[in-house]
């Protein structure tokens, strides 16, 4: 067993790593290994697919982000590499990761709950049997977790209640930003383009159709703003055809790499995130703020918790098209937080924080 002032020896099993497979939980495993990486009195190791791993020690690919889900499925279950005596095996993706079974028997399991798998397949559509086989195994692959871990209280009561974990085995500890990625440049006074930023996955339950119907009502108070809207997703051609009659005023840039997002973020007033369903945290709220640019988001899930003690006013209800239109074109009339207010308020959210509460948790199951 490991005592307070010990190492901790803990493998991480993720989906994807975030530079062969851009995303928010490929973001987040990334950045969370590489915060951990960091800290004394811890020894990570790491493995998930794509040929972008990070050059750090301990960092290990299964190959290629390529070829069948039950082929990939069946890779990362055979891994034992990493699991010696001790080692805390901390999972980010039901699917992929190995058996918490070790050389010496049963290893200390840590499960990530980064969100319902099963509800959000339900939600793009796929047939009820698909559903429930996934949900099963969730349910599977759950089993004699020592530790859940969440982003927001919101997704501690979907665990709870859907997955029927007891909350005494929850820990909520929210993510971690890379202040180092952006800065906090002052807005440009740019009255002929007034751009407003939306970063998502092009999905439906992102929320970006209510966006759009949101958009009409911000040109007529600001007839020359513009919506750029980065992401790529199954619903890019509906998102494309409703966007149609606005013209000009609507961009969709596709994928962009972290340098062109960069220049995005210094060339927008604000951002939107306006997601409908399953929102963890929304971890591109966080990127907003420590970009010194305040976002707009809905009462879905955890979202709040990225603005709340910052201005409660940024958060607006779900679906609801008027009041993002109206909170908008209030931000571009200037009722919102300063870069400098922005900035300030992410860097209360830190890796080397989150990685530091990680290492507590890891050290509770150990002793």
């Amino acid at each position: 067993m490991t005592g307070s002032s010990e190492t901790v020896r803990v493998h991480m099993t993720g989906s994807e790593w975030f530079a062969s497979a851009p995303g928010g939980l490929n973001r987040y495993f990334t950045d969370l290994f590489q915060a951990l990486a960091r800290q004394p009195g811890a020894e990570v190791s790491a493995a998930a697919f794509g040929l972008g791993s990070p050059t750090v020690p301990g960092a290990r690919t299964w190959g290629g982000t390529g070829g069948s889900t039950l082929r990939r499925a069946r890779i990362a279950f055979l891994d034992r590499a990493r699991l010696h005596p001790g080692t805390v095996l901390d999972r980010h993706f039901c699917l992929y990761g190995p058996a918490a079974v070790g050389r010496r028997g049963r290893l200390p399991l840590v499960v990530h709950f980064h969100g319902p798998w099963a509800a959000e397949s339900r939600l793009t559509g796929q047939r009820a049997a698909a559903v429930r086989a996934k949900y099963l195994i969730e349910r599977l692959r759950y089993a004699g977790a020592d530790r859940f871990v969440v982003l927001s209280n919101h997704f501690r009561d979907v665990l709870h209640t859907d997955y029927r974990v007891s909350s005494a085995r929850i820990a909520v500890i929210p993510p971690g930003v890379d202040l180092n990625r952006f800065s906090a440049t002052p807005i440009r006074p740019d009255t002929e383009n007034r751009t407003v930023l939306c970063v998502r996955r092009l999905e439906r339950r992102m929320g970006i159709d209510t966006l759009l119907r949101a958009w009409p009502g911000v040109l007529a108070d600001h007839p020359t703003a513009r919506l750029v809207i980065v992401g790529t997703g199954t619903a890019e051609a509906e998102l494309r055809s409703a966007a149609a009659p606005l013209g000009d005023t609507v961009e969709f840039a596709g994928h962009v790499d972290d340098q062109r997002l960069t220049e995005l973020y210094e060339q927008a007033e604000l951002t939107v995130v306006p997601t409908t369903a399953l929102e963890g945290f929304g971890l591109i709220a966080l990127e907003s703020l420590a970009a010194g640019r305040a976002p707009v988001v809905t009462d879905c899930g955890g979202l709040p918790d990225s603005v709340r003690d910052l201005d409660p006013s940024l958060i607006v209800p779900a679906r609801d098209a008027d009041a993002l239109s109206a909170r908008v074109a209030a931000a571009l009339d200037g009722a919102r937080p300063t870069p400098a207010q922005c900035r300030a308020h992410a860097e209360t959210f830190s890796w080397d924080v989150t990685a530091r509460r990680h290492l507590a948790m890891y050290r509770a199951i150990t002793q």
